[in-house]
């Protein structure tokens, strides 16, 4: 069974971008997660260590999009690189950053990365 922890719209203020004024004065980013797992022991014995927190997880997005970089890739890519070192129970998912703001000449909501993956093949 594949069950899922998502966490949408987590509204963070960062500084990443290309452009040194972006890491200057920063922006507001987006950002989506959905985590599969096991989590049978969690449903049938209704203990937390059965799971992933949640809260902990939004932890550690908020320290990975603290540390500034140049490319949304790069800021998916650590984040998604500290979910596996961290929660071991986690076997796949996404990720999506989105720049709220972005430097454009073009009205839009937002412009994402988003970044898949599966450890079971």
């Amino acid at each position: 069974m594949t069950t899922t922890i998502e966490i949408n719209r987590l509204r963070l203020y960062a500084f990443h971008g290309v452009l040194p004024r972006e890491r200057e004065v920063g922006n507001e980013f987006e950002v989506t997660l959905l985590l599969e797992c096991d989590m049978t022991e969690a449903m049938t014995c209704d203990r937390l260590d059965g799971t992933v927190s949640y809260a902990d997880v939004i932890e550690l997005v908020k320290a990975e999009m603290a540390v500034p970089s140049q490319l949304l890739e790069h800021v998916a890519w650590r984040i998604k690189s500290a979910v596996e070192r961290d929660f071991p129970k986690v076997t796949g998912g996404y990720i999506k950053v989105a720049k709220l703001r972005p430097p454009v000449t073009a009205q839009l909501e937002s412009a994402a990365v988003t970044l898949k993956w599966n450890n079971n093949g």
